[in-house]
């Protein structure tokens, strides 16, 4: 889904992806847009339920890995440009609980809001599964977020890491 589209081009896009996501909930949807707007960001995340992209047009010529995000949000993954994340992590670093995450910490929570696996985490930071899951144990502490049958805390340290 475009963000922008007719008849003002502004975020009839958005809302409709939001819209859709309220009327069948769960539903992946992925936006595309020329845009890094954080409030585009929280809003397609607010639900926490995953099955979401937010890529940037100008980035998405790559089709293998284009077509790797879509079928990773149809899976329920969330997965973010990393150009989104850069820099809604840049606007978001002086806030209180990003801010007590280690630089490393930090890594690994924008390569989660990418969409990342742990085995492909630690493929791409060059260490193991186990030091992953130990970050991640850390990062969820870190941010308040206890194990919890009814949420995913990935998806919520996502949220918190976006400023929501």
């Amino acid at each position: 889904m475009d963000v922008r589209l007719p008849p003002s081009f502004t975020d009839e896009g958005l809302r409709a992806a939001i819209q859709a996501r309220r009327d069948v909930p769960g539903l992946p949807v992925v936006v595309l847009s020329q845009y890094v707007e954080q409030l585009y960001a929280r809003e397609l995340l607010a639900d926490g339920s995953g099955g979401v992209g937010y890529l940037l047009k100008d980035r998405v010529f790559d089709s293998d890995d284009f077509i790797d995000a879509i079928s990773r949000v149809a899976a329920g993954a969330t997965v973010m440009d990393p150009e989104v994340i850069a820099r809604l992590l840049a606007r978001n670093t002086g806030t209180e609980r990003i801010a007590r995450l280690s630089p490393r910490e930090r890594e690994v929570l924008a390569l989660i809001a990418e969409g990342r696996s742990n085995a492909a985490i630690a493929e791409e930071l060059v260490v193991s599964e186990r030091a992953i899951a130990k970050h991640n144990a850390s990062i969820f502490d870190k941010l308040d977020l206890p194990p919890c049958d009814d949420d995913n805390r990935r998806v919520l340290a996502v949220l918190v890491y976006l400023g929501r």
